[in-house]
């Protein structure tokens, strides 16, 4: 008997592997043993594409800075924007080093120039849209613009050391 075969009885006809359970029919010695196929991995999907950093949705030419009124509002500005949180970082964006430029015109119209943490941001909505209205609302502004900007790209050297110590960077 082969190495395989588990039968105690050396009488073909009890034998499971035999068609005929007849006398005649042969018993193997070994019973081959080849593997099922198996199936190619199936591909992985492939990874999401990464969004492309959107176009900023208005431009606006750049305003002549009135020195007194940019004195006079920009305190009271970056007070407002210190209240806007970026979702997925708990430090203010004024902090995070997000807003690049407070203008304000004789007219008290205020300019900012801003970027986000990357082009994926989450926020990239509603982060401009507030902003916007944060500063509209600091008495003295007459109104409010928002430029998101790409360039120069945001990296954690533009956070304010009371920003990084608050993230456990220092």
């Amino acid at each position: 008997m082969g190495i395989f075969n588990l039968n105690d009885s050396a009488d073909p006809k009890d034998d499971p592997r035999s068609d005929t359970g007849t006398a005649d029919a042969a018993a193997p010695d070994s019973v081959e043993m080849t593997p099922p196929p198996v199936a190619p991995p199936r591909p992985m999907m492939p990874p999401p594409p990464q969004p492309v950093a959107p176009p900023p949705a208005e431009t606006h030419d750049p305003i002549d800075v009135d020195p007194l009124k940019t004195l006079e509002l920009k305190p009271k500005l970056i007070e407002a924007l210190s209240t806007v949180y970026d979702p997925e970082i708990p430090v203010n964006i004024y902090e995070l080093g997000l807003i690049y430029d407070i203008d304000v015109d004789a007219a008290a119209l205020v300019g900012i120039r801003m970027t986000l943490t990357s082009p994926g941001c989450p926020a990239a909505q509603s982060l401009p849209v507030e902003v916007k209205a944060k500063a509209k609302a600091v008495p003295g502004v007459s109104d409010a613009w928002v430029d998101v900007v790409w360039e120069p790209q945001w990296d954690m050297d533009k956070m304010t050391d009371a920003a990084k110590l608050q993230l456990g960077l220092l």
